[in-house]
């Protein structure tokens, strides 16, 4: 239900920025239900088949570089940019394992993501045997919490990152089922 609530709400706010002269009343005569929706999802595949080719990668490494150009723009660009590149790799290693940790403080417990260790200045002032950690919000996992904490702090789950992801999202609703070495035998 969240999935076509979502795609409902990009659709129709898509169909708004087409203007009026491109209805089927203006073009037909005849009202034609769902023809700006055609249009609106004509317009995302032709977008993504021009991204995709040759030219259109052209044209998207010419506007990277002009925003590259911009002060203020420069930074916020790259910095987003570089997170998205490293959370929606294909092959990327961004949330590398689901873990409990004690958050926000001690005695209650919330799921985090382990994101790697920390590194550079950080790694110096730092005990070793540290791990980074991000903490999702609910039911938002795109904002939330960057922790750096000792690796005897957490506790290591065997669920997936997408079954930790799906459990923080429905808030606790969605309840991940044990593996089946931990289940009792029935």
């Amino acid at each position: 239900m969240v999935t076509v609530w979502v795609l409902v709400m990009l659709v129709s706010t898509l169909e708004n920025l087409i203007p009026e002269s491109f209805s089927a009343n203006a073009l037909f005569g005849v009202p034609i239900p769902g023809l700006r929706m055609l249009i609106v999802l004509a317009v995302l595949v032709l977008t993504g088949l021009f991204a995709a080719n040759f030219l259109g990668r052209s044209v998207v490494e010419q506007w990277e570089r002009l925003l590259g150009r911009i002060p203020l723009i420069r930074s916020i660009y790259k910095s987003v940019k570089q997170v998205g590149d490293s959370l929606l790799a294909p092959n990327g290693q961004a949330f590398r394992q689901a873990v409990l940790v004690q958050y926000p403080r001690l005695g209650v417990w919330t799921i985090a993501l382990v994101t790697g260790a920390p590194g550079g200045e950080t790694a110096q002032h730092l005990p070793d045997d540290m791990v980074s950690v991000y903490v999702p919000t609910t039911p938002n996992p795109t904002s939330g919490f960057f922790l750096m904490m000792s690796r005897a702090e957490i506790k290591p789950l065997n669920m997936t990152v997408d079954t930790a992801l799906k459990y923080i999202v429905s808030m606790g609703v969605v309840v991940p089922p044990l593996p089946l070495s931990s289940q009792e035998p029935r």
